[in-house]
């Protein structure tokens, strides 16, 4: 899907980048034409080595592309970075705080070294959900509060565009919970998030807009129901005693079948009556029929497989770094 151009903070054209390796050039990022509308939460996914953080990076002007274009809120940058940057907050790598000063004291520094009022310190942590907690020393928080103080860190300039690269990284189940909340919370708030993540049942619990990426190439991009939708055909798990010859009984009829547990997975066909009738006919009755809704890890799966090393969505934890 393609935003309008008016409508997006983020978009790049034919964007490439490679990097020289032991093993000759390596391709990162490959003609990408990526946008990210405005508002609310976009999720850039792509398998280990896709070249997401490649992607942010350059458009942070951290790295430069060899060809391409790049633009932040209408800006070719880098070159026009400078203007902009007060508009957009990003984590990359993990934050510095002082371990014996209070969330406050941390964020009171930080905003004395950019030039930011003071009284914003509060609001920030009221926006991550750490206003209860201001007083207490980082040392004494949890991951998920220290990632949380993180994104606080980030709102002291008000930006219009945060960018998060992996932010639950390492925490439990608790801690993505709270980052998942404040991501939320903050598209909510009308800021627009790009996140990049390789947990995907979390960024479908968040995201509003999705982009999906392999080796470097936009596979897809819409709304999580777009591509959802759209991306996989519908499957439908039928229960029945034989399973071995009910298998071979659809699959001579022309249906994708599949063991799926205990019983098949038929895709493909959203109408169980035909595949009622067909076992039926052959003198095998169904006890079971499940339409079952399509994930985005199930349409992730699919898109990417092939598409680099590690595709299992529980194997994805971005390395690209400065490599790829």
């Amino acid at each position: 899907m393609a935003w309008d151009a008016a409508d997006c903070v983020v978009q790049t054209k034919n964007l490439k980048k490679t990097y020289r390796t032991r093993r000759g050039r390596q391709v990162a990022v490959d003609s990408l034409n990526f946008q990210v509308p405005a508002g609310g939460v976009h999720g850039f996914l792509g398998p280990n080595g896709s070249g997401k953080t490649t992607t942010i990076r350059m458009l942070l002007g951290l790295i430069r592309p060899d060809s391409g274009e790049m633009s932040l809120y209408g800006k070719p940058v880098p070159r026009h970075l400078p203007e902009i940057i007060g508009r957009v907050g990003a984590i990359v790598e993990n934050p510095k705080f002082q371990p014996n000063f209070s969330a406050r004291k941390n964020l009171q520094l930080l905003a004395a070294g950019i030039g930011a009022d003071r009284k914003i310190v509060d609001q920030v942590l009221e926006d991550v959900g750490l206003a209860d907690r201001a007083g207490d020393r980082f040392r004494g928080f949890s991951l998920g509060m220290k990632q949380r103080l993180a994104v606080a860190a980030t709102m002291l300039k008000e930006p219009d565009l945060l960018i998060f690269d992996e932010p639950t990284n390492g925490l439990d189940p608790a801690g993505i919970r709270e980052i998942r909340d404040t991501m939320r919370g903050l598209g909510e708030l009308g800021k627009t998030v790009l996140v990049s993540s390789h947990i995907l049942a979390e960024v479908e619990q968040v995201a509003d807009t999705v982009s999906i990426i392999g080796r470097g190439r936009l596979l897809a991009s819409g709304t999580v129901s777009e591509i959802i939708g759209t991306k996989l055909s519908m499957t439908t798990h039928v229960g029945v005693e034989n399973r071995d010859l009910a298998r071979r009984i659809l699959a001579q009829a022309g249906f994708v079948v599949r063991r799926d547990g205990d019983g098949l997975a038929v895709e493909g066909e959203p109408d169980g009556a035909k595949i009622t009738k067909i076992l039926a006919d052959a003198g095998h009755y169904v006890h079971e029929l499940t339409p079952v809704k399509a994930g985005l890890e199930s349409v992730f799966l699919e898109l990417t497989a092939g598409e680099g090393p590690g595709t299992s969505a529980h194997r994805m934890a971005d390395t690209e770094g400065g490599e790829a």
